[in-house]
C-alpha cells in the first residue's frame, strides 16, 4: 500500500498576536515611541502626541498610506522596510523593522483606529480587541474609505481609545527623548502641545570618532561638574542605533566607585544588532565584540581625565589643609620649643625666631627633596661616615610640598601618592611624607576641619619621633600635649 501524503493547514489563534506583541514590548511607554519612530519612517516632520485620561492621539505630517500601504501595514513580519531601509524624502534609515507594535498596542487600550490620508486617498481601520478576538474565522478588519481632507493633507493619525493603563507624562517624554530621532534637524515632536527637546549637558566633553570591521562608532563622553553631579538620573552611557537610545552600556564603569556618576554621553552604532523588542544588543555577536572592545580603550581615557581631574581638585584641598596644619603646628612648637627636634632652631643671636609656613616653588617639585638645615649642619652630616641620605623615590606632579621654616632650620611636608598598602607618613631627613593613597587619609580628607586635625596628627607624631625616635612613649606624650596647644583655639 502506497503512503498516503496529504496537508496539514497551520493555524494561529488570533489572542496569540496581541500576547506576543505584550511580550516584546513589556511596557506600554513603549507603544508610543514605537508609533512616533513609524512617524519618523514615513519622512514626517511634524508629529503631535496628545494624552488624556481616555485616549492618546498621534498625529504625523508624513506620507501617509494609499490602499497598498495600508494592507502593508497590517502584514505581520512585512520586509517592506528591509527591503526599503531608506525613506524616499529624506532619506532616513528607517527604524522600524518587525511590525508587531500595533498589536502590541492593544495590551494598554480596547481599541486602535488608524486614520491616513496619501494624495488622493483617504482611510480608517479600526482594530477593536474584544469584536476581532469574537471571530475566529474572521482575520479581517473593518476599513472605511473617506473623501481626502485638503485641509489636513497627507499623513496618518492614530487614536487608542478604551485605555486600560495609565500614562506618566513625565515618564512618556524621557523616553521620547531616549527613544526618537528628536536631533534629527528635519523631525519635531510634541506631547501635549509641547516640543520634547534634548537635553545639553553640561560639563567636560569628549569626541568618539572610531571605526569598526563593521562600521563607525561616534558621539561624545560627557563628564559632569561634581556640582551636576546625582544619581537620581539614569546611568551609564545611550548607546544609540539609528539615532535611537536601545540601552545604556557602562562600559566598565560599574568598577569605577562614585566617578561612573559622572559620566553620560551618546553613542552611535547602527551596525549593531538589536533584540527583537529593541530593549538591548545581541551581545554574542561579533559586532557587538567589536563594537565593546573598542568603547573599552575610550572609556579608559576618560577614566585617566576623571583621576586627573580628581587629582587636580584633591591637590587643591590638601595644598589649604596642609598651610592650615603647618599654622598650627608651628603655633605649638612656639609655646613648646623644648619638644623641637635638636637642631632645628637656630643658636646665637641676630634671629628671627620661628618663620611662616612657606610654599614650595613649583621648580623645587622636580627635585630629589631634601633636608633643610643651616650649612654647619649638612657639613656636620657630610662628615659622619654611616649617615645615609634620604632615598626619596620620584615625587609625582601631584605632590604637595611645603616648609615649616624655623630660622635657618625647619621642617618640609611633602603628601604625595605612595599606594595604598604603604606607610600612613613617615620621615626621611627633616622631611616629613604623608601618604595620600593611605584609607585613613583619604576618609579624613572628606571634610576640610578633619583633614587639616589628620595632617596636624601625622605631623606631630614625626616632630615628636624626631626629638627622641629611641623613646617612643615619651613622644606620644609629646605629640598629645603639641596636638592639643595646636587646636587650643
Amino acid at each position: 500500500m502506497e503512503p498516503k501524503r496529504e496537508t496539514l493547514a497551520i493555524t494561529v489563534d488570533k489572542s496569540h498576536l496581541i500576547t506576543i506583541g505584550e511580550k516584546l514590548y513589556t511596557q506600554s511607554i513603549e507603544l508610543i515611541r514605537e508609533l512616533v519612530n513609524n512617524a519618523y519612517d514615513a519622512d514626517a516632520s511634524v508629529v503631535e502626541v496628545e494624552i488624556t485620561e481616555d485616549k492618546i492621539v498621534i498625529k504625523d505630517n508624513g506620507s501617509g498610506m494609499d490602499l497598498k500601504g495600508l494592507k502593508q501595514y497590517f502584514n505581520i513580519g512585512s520586509p517592506e522596510k528591509k527591503h526599503h531601509p531608506r525613506s524616499p524624502k529624506f532619506k532616513r534609515d528607517r527604524i522600524g523593522q518587525f511590525g508587531i507594535g500595533k498589536f502590541a498596542t492593544l495590551s494598554a487600550c480596547g481599541s486602535f483606529a488608524v486614520y491616513t490620508q496619501c494624495m488622493d486617498f483617504a482611510a480608517e481601520v479600526v482594530f477593536d480587541k474584544e469584536e476581532w478576538g469574537e471571530s475566529e474565522d474572521n482575520w479581517h478588519l473593518p476599513m472605511t474609505t473617506l473623501t481626502p481632507d485638503a485641509s489636513r493633507g497627507d499623513g496618518t493619525t492614530i487614536t487608542l481609545s478604551k485605555l486600560t493603563k495609565k500614562f506618566n507624562i513625565n515618564d512618556v517624554e524621557e523616553r521620547l527623548i531616549e527613544g526618537v530621532p528628536i536631533r534629527d534637524k528635519d523631525f519635531t515632536v510634541y506631547l501635549n502641545g509641547k516640543r520634547v527637546m534634548s537635553r545639553e549637558l553640561p560639563g567636560r566633553r569628549f569626541p568618539v570618532i572610531e571605526g569598526t570591521p563593521y562600521g563607525p562608532i561616534h558621539g561624545e563622553i560627557v563628564i559632569l561638574p561634581s556640582a551636576k553631579t546625582t544619581t537620581s538620573e539614569p546611568l551609564g552611557i545611550e548607546c544609540k542605533v539609528k539615532q535611537v537610545t536601545v540601552k545604556r552600556e557602562y562600559l566598565g564603569m560599574d568598577t569605577w566607585g562614585k566617578d561612573m556618576a559622572r559620566v553620560r554621553g551618546l553613542i552611535y552604532a547602527d551596525f549593531l544588532p538589536v533584540t527583537t523588542d529593541r530593549s538591548g544588543f545581541i551581545v554574542d555577536s561579533e559586532e557587538y565584540k567589536a563594537f565593546y572592545g573598542v568603547m573599552l580603550k575610550v572609556m579608559e581615557d576618560v577614566k585617566s581625565y576623571l583621576k586627573r581631574s580628581s587629582d587636580e581638585k584633591d591637590t587643591k584641598g590638601a595644598r589649604r589643609a596642609l598651610r592650615e596644619a603647618l599654622h598650627r603646628v608651628q603655633e605649638s612648637l612656639k609655646i613648646n620649643p623644648d619638644y623641637a627636634p635638636e637642631g632645628m632652631l637656630p643658636v646665637g643671636e641676630g634671629t628671627d625666631g620661628m618663620g611662616g609656613a612657606g610654599l614650595v616653588s613649583e621648580g623645587d617639585k622636580k627635585k630629589k627633596v631634601e633636608t633643610v638645615g643651616d650649612k654647619k649642619a649638612e657639613k656636620k652630616k657630610k662628615e659622619k661616615k654611616n649617615t645615609k641620605n634620604p632615598a626619596v623615590s620620584k615625587l609625582t606632579p601631584d605632590a604637595v610640598i611645603q616648609r615649616l621654616r624655623m630660622g635657618y632650620s625647619g621642617i618640609t611636608c611633602c603628601i604625595d601618592h605612595f599606594g595604598e598598602e604603604g606607610s600612613e607618613c613617615f620621615t626621611e631627613g627633616n622631611t616629613i611624607f604623608i601618604n595620600r593613597d593611605h584609607p585613613l587619609y583619604q576618609r579624613e580628607v572628606k571634610n576640610r576641619d578633619t583633614h587639616i586635625l589628620n595632617i596636624a596628627r601625622l605631623l606631630t607624631q614625626e616632630i615628636s619621633l624626631m626629638k627622641d625616635p629611641k623613646n617612643p612613649r615619651q613622644a606620644f606624650e609629646r605629640q598629645s600635649k603639641l596636638l592639643r596647644d595646636a587646636f587650643r583655639t
